[in-house]
C-alpha cells in the first residue's frame, strides 16, 4: 500500500502541460472550444437559469459554486482577449482544428438537433436582433422624415 501512496503522490505532483477538454471552461459549459461567441453565450444563459440558486433544486451550497464556476467560464470565454490567453494556456489553437477531439462529446437534445447556449459580458460585442434592426431603421426613417418636413417648411415660409 505504501508504494501505491507514493505513486499516488507522484502523480498529484505533476503538472499536465495541457488541460484535458473534460476540465476546462468549454466543458463545464458542454462546448467544444470552436464554439463561437453566441453558442457561448446561450450555453451560459440556459445552464445559468438551471443552476441559479433561487431556480434550482440543488442544496444552496452546491448551486453557488457551479453557478460561481458558470460565471467564471464566461467571464473569460466571452472576452475575447481572455479567451485568447485561456485557449494559450489549456493548449488549444484555432489555426490547426479540423475535427473535435476524440471522445469529445457534444450536447444534443431530444429531437437530435444540438444545442448550444452562450452570453455577452459586454452587450455591444453581439449581433443585432431582427427587432433591433428594425427599431433602427424606424428612427432613421422618422429623422429624414423630420429633416424633409423641416426644409419643406422652411421653403414654404422662406423669404
Amino acid at each position: 500500500m505504501a508504494g501505491n501512496e507514493a505513486t499516488a503522490k507522484n502523480k498529484s505532483q505533476k503538472i499536465p502541460e495541457k488541460t484535458p477538454l473534460g476540465s476546462t471552461h468549454y466543458s463545464l459549459l458542454g462546448l467544444h472550444p470552436s464554439a463561437s461567441a453566441i453558442e457561448i453565450r446561450r450555453s451560459y444563459r440556459e445552464l445559468s437559469k438551471l443552476y441559479h440558486p433561487d431556480t434550482t433544486d440543488l442544496s444552496p451550497a452546491v448551486a453557488t459554486a457551479k453557478f460561481q464556476q458558470l460565471n467564471n467560464a464566461y467571464a473569460t470565454l466571452s472576452n475575447p482577449e481572455r479567451r485568447l490567453a485561456y485557449d494559450l494556456k489549456i493548449g488549444y489553437s484555432r489555426l490547426n482544428v479540423i475535427a473535435p477531439p476524440p471522445g469529445f462529446n457534444t450536447p444534443v437534445s431530444g429531437s437530435g438537433k444540438k444545442t448550444y447556449n452562450s452570453a455577452y459580458l459586454d452587450p455591444t460585442d453581439r449581433p443585432l436582433s431582427p427587432g433591433e434592426m428594425f427599431a433602427l431603421f424606424i428612427m432613421g426613417a422618422s429623422l429624414i422624415g423630420c429633416l424633409v418636413l423641416a426644409i419643406a417648411i422652411g421653403l414654404i415660409r422662406g423669404n
